[in-house]
């Protein structure tokens, strides 16, 4: 299956990424987890989110997603992680980095209750910081 293309309107406003840009790839193991935990990290009011550099050759961008059961119930979780996975689907094919793997964890109350333009906001400050630290 291929991505639709993407036309110059969805583009323009910032928010919507192109339908071809660099592929995500969803961190499953906890190795990898484990990894990210032990590389850089920033914190934001809405998220941490860890940033560790591969130095491989695969051009995806590796996106993991957690919450601990501090931010509540599975549903808070759930609602949680899905907020963040949208962000991080508007967010890092534009601001992401080949061969690097990021975290996301989401924050008690905060990552639920914030607006999603503020998450937005978030994760590009936090990506902007840990890039500049590189």
């Amino acid at each position: 299956m291929t991505p639709p293309e993407a036309s110059d309107a969805h583009c323009a406003d910032g928010n919507t990424p192109p339908a071809v840009s660099l592929r995500l790839a969803v961190l499953k193991k906890r190795s990898a987890f484990l990894r990210a935990a032990r590389a850089r990290r920033k914190g934001t009011t809405s998220m941490m989110v860890q940033m560790r550099d591969r130095h491989d050759e695969d051009p995806n961008v590796g996106v993991g997603f957690t919450c601990s059961k501090k931010v509540g119930n599975a549903v808070a979780r759930n609602r949680a992680k899905r907020r963040l996975r949208e962000a991080a689907r508007v967010v890092l094919p534009l601001h992401g980095v080949k061969g690097c793997d990021y975290v996301l964890i989401g924050r008690a109350e905060a990552t639920a209750n914030r607006p999603f333009d503020l998450l937005v906001s978030d994760l590009r400050y936090a990506l902007k910081k840990l890039h500049a630290s590189k």
